[in-house]
């Protein structure tokens, strides 16, 4: 088992940034990909980006630039930089992690870009 907990949701103003965190914990030792989905209001959940076991990284073309992925594998955790928030970026943020075919997930947590 996996359990993974996102902290540094909130609420910025357009233009603002905020470090979104994942700390996971368990059966870590054979985590591979790791990412950051994003569930808006109406919408269905997306990817917003993902960094494999060798940090390569991918992100969505609506946060390229302006949002950064990162991961430390000694603390067992992963991180989201976002720079530059819209109001579009509004959502609920979860934390995904792959190990062999399962894939488990955060709870989730809220970021609000609002003027």
């Amino acid at each position: 088992q996996v359990q993974l907990v996102e902290s540094g949701g909130g609420l910025v103003q357009p233009g603002g940034s905020l470090r979104l965190s994942c700390a996971a914990s368990g059966s870590i030792f054979s985590i591979g990909a790791m990412g950051w989905y994003r569930q808006a209001p109406g919408k269905q959940r997306e990817l917003v980006a993902t960094i494999t076991s060798g940090s390569t990284t991918n992100y969505a073309d609506s946060v390229k630039g302006r949002f950064t992925i990162s991961r430390d594998n000694a603390k067992n955790t992963v991180y989201l930089q976002m720079n530059s928030l819209k109001p579009e970026d509004t959502a609920v943020y979860y934390c995904n992690a792959r190990r062999s075919y399962f894939s488990y997930w955060g709870q989730g947590t809220q970021v609000t870009v609002s003027s």
